[in-house]
């Protein structure tokens, strides 16, 4: 699949010898990020409008339940979100492992927690379009990596 191990003592793809593996990351991982938000929302409505429309006076507490569920639920089953299968990339741990729930879980908590606040946004954002793994700040706190899938090499 990949080497097992590099410098950095980690099993994760070397962004030097295996470059492929990063190759357009980045642009897909925000493509990703636009699909989950158009999913999440479209969810979101549908469950503020079904208890007679109540739900609306509640949206941005809905949406944020239902996005936090939606992320740690579908990265834990197959260490994706759909909009990131949609663009074949997946997340990996520092073992090169697909994502277990604690690690989602964990993961999209400090995602959370970055998108709150514009600096840690726009930090990330820099080390995703600037790193030779192209990991955010909650990336690198998590110890995660987003790759192309390896089955598309």
């Amino acid at each position: 699949m990949y080497q097992t191990m590099n410098d950095n003592r980690s099993a994760l793809p070397d962004p030097i010898t295996q470059a492929a593996f990063y190759e357009g990351v980045a642009i897909k991982r925000f493509m990703a990020w636009v699909v989950d938000t158009v999913l999440i929302f479209i969810a979101s409505a549908l469950a503020a409008t079904l208890p007679l429309f109540i739900g609306w006076f509640f949206f941005p507490l809905i949406f944020l339940a239902i996005s936090l569920l939606y992320r740690i639920g579908t990265i834990a089953n197959g260490s994706a979100t759909p909009g990131m299968r949609l663009f074949n990339i997946e997340l990996r741990n520092n073992d090169g492992m697909p994502l277990d729930g604690t690690e989602a879980a964990l993961h999209t908590i400090g995602f959370m927690i970055a998108s709150a606040f514009f600096l840690p946004q726009l930090a990330s954002a820099i080390m995703m379009l600037v790193g030779a793994r192209g990991q955010g700040l909650h990336d690198l706190v998590t110890g995660v990596v987003a790759i192309n899938r390896p089955s598309r090499f």
